[in-house]
């Protein structure tokens, strides 16, 4: 009888394994399951979540590594047709007085806010008209809400410019995007690796250099927060 019942026992103890072996591939399962998940985060939708979840807690100057949980993963927000009209509603009162002299648009680099220098500068100047301020705080506060690399590009028009200060419309165009983007980064302590400066000079105008009214337009600068990673940056 002793006997018949030790058999039993050791007959039950055999298929134990089994138990450890189904937790084990249950495991895997999943680990293979989550990281599937991960190689198809849709980063379009991950950067309006991020949008969103800024906004909510009014964390539009943390820095968005923070947000940014999933290494390599970048959380661009589409420079999109809902991104445009926000810029819209948010410089809306001053396009109406500037009498379209201050445009938002888009293009294959993403939105770009447009402003013609007279509404930012005294003419062969750089520096930052005080009347200006009010226009470019509304600016600075709408384009820190995303994520994206801004780019501050300089323009003029092809009259040539020869003083102490600017030799050329390179140095000027230059200047005054670089001091727009000091304003951003003093002002409303958005991060300096986010923001890039350029000048164009007179070479990339809108309108004919050969009227005052063409002229008047292609003497701007153009804010653009960018659809894509600028060369090898990253956002933070």
């Amino acid at each position: 009888m002793g006997n018949r019942k030790k058999r039993e026992e050791e007959h039950e103890n055999v298929d134990r394994w089994m138990v450890s072996y189904a937790d084990f591939v249950t495991l895997l399962f999943c680990f293979f399951t989550a990281m599937y998940a991960i190689s198809n985060v849709d980063t379009g939708k991950l950067g309006k979540f991020v949008k969103s979840m800024r906004t909510a807690f009014n964390a539009s100057s943390v820095n968005s590594q923070a947000i940014s949980v999933i290494e390599g993963v970048q959380p661009l927000i589409p420079a999109d047709a809902e991104v445009e009209s926000h810029m819209k509603e948010a410089l809306g009162t001053f396009m109406v007085q500037s009498n379209g002299g201050i445009e938002v648009k888009r293009d294959k680099r993403g939105v770009v806010i447009s402003v013609m220098d007279k509404f930012l500068f005294e003419a062969g100047y750089a520096k930052l008209r005080e009347e200006a301020r009010p226009l470019v705080d509304a600016i600075a506060a709408a384009v820190k809400n995303y994520p994206n690399v801004i780019r501050i590009e300089g323009h003029t028009d092809n009259i040539p410019i020869n003083t102490s200060e600017f030799p050329s419309n390179w140095e000027l165009s230059s200047q005054r995007a670089i001091n727009v983007a000091k304003y951003f980064i003093k002002r409303h302590t958005m991060q300096p690796d986010m923001i890039s400066t350029v000048g164009y000079a007179e070479y990339k105008p809108v309108a004919s250099n050969n009227t005052p009214s063409g002229r008047a337009k292609n003497r701007r600068v153009d804010i653009v927060i960018l659809n894509e990673v600028e060369g090898d940056r990253e956002p933070k």
